[in-house]
């Protein structure tokens, strides 16, 4: 079954991949750790709430994040920072980088289980992010979010150009003012709102919504 192979994946990991590596981690702190990652996933990083549940300093919680990063288990995307006067949200989101491993992690089990979890639209933001990141290496992945609630999940850039991204898990996707608000702070260079749909359509004549798969095929 894929749960067993999922958690044989992270009992290997994290009991001899890491040690391997020359890493003395004790295995029950970094198996906490990967779990409350995934109880974050999505959220923006508070490494002090961390720090105090596995009664760990800052810095040390900061060496094994970037050590859970480097070995591509977790994501840290940066916040995007512009000349904007907002005042910005300035720390990273956490995700974890395998759907699997984060169902795995907060033990669901299927769809079932899924749809009436808190973290469901979480994970499919998890999703999206992780697909196109993976699928435009060439452009640079951040989110936007300001302290009065002006926010995008995904923001692409390259050179000149700045594509905004939210991500909603629904079919028929509502859309805050918090986003039209972040868009009117970046003026990007496009829009794309990407949802579980079957068929792309224009919200506005600056805004699309699409599934993930056709939002790559036009932009790659």
């Amino acid at each position: 079954m894929s749960q067993t192979w999922r958690e044989n994946f992270i009992k290997t990991y994290i009991e001899r991949d890491i040690p391997q590596l020359g890493f003395r981690i004790p295995a029950p702190r970094l198996r906490s750790l990967l779990t409350m990652c995934a109880h974050l996933h999505g959220q923006v990083l508070n490494i002090r709430t961390l720090g105090k549940s596995l009664d760990l300093t800052h810095n040390t919680i900061r060496k094994y994040l970037d050590l859970l990063q480097q070995t591509f288990i977790i994501r840290q995307l940066p916040s995007y920072h512009t000349n904007t006067k907002k005042r910005l949200v300035k720390a990273p989101k956490i995700f974890v980088r395998d759907s699997g491993i984060l169902h795995q992690l907060l033990q669901i089990d299927d769809l079932n289980a899924l749809s009436g979890h808190p973290v469901y639209g979480f994970s499919y933001e998890g999703y999206v992010v992780e697909s196109i990141i993976n699928a435009l290496p060439q452009w640079q992945g951040f989110f936007y979010r300001t302290s009065n609630g002006n926010e995008l999940d995904l923001i692409l850039t390259r050179g000149q150009q700045t594509i905004a991204i939210e991500i909603k898990a629904s079919r028929a996707p509502n859309i805050t003012r918090g986003f039209w608000n972040a868009i009117d702070d970046i003026k990007p260079t496009q829009t794309w709102v990407i949802a579980p749909v079957a068929e792309p359509y224009q919200l506005t004549d600056e805004v699309t919504v699409s599934n993930v798969k056709y939002f790559l095929t036009r932009i790659t």
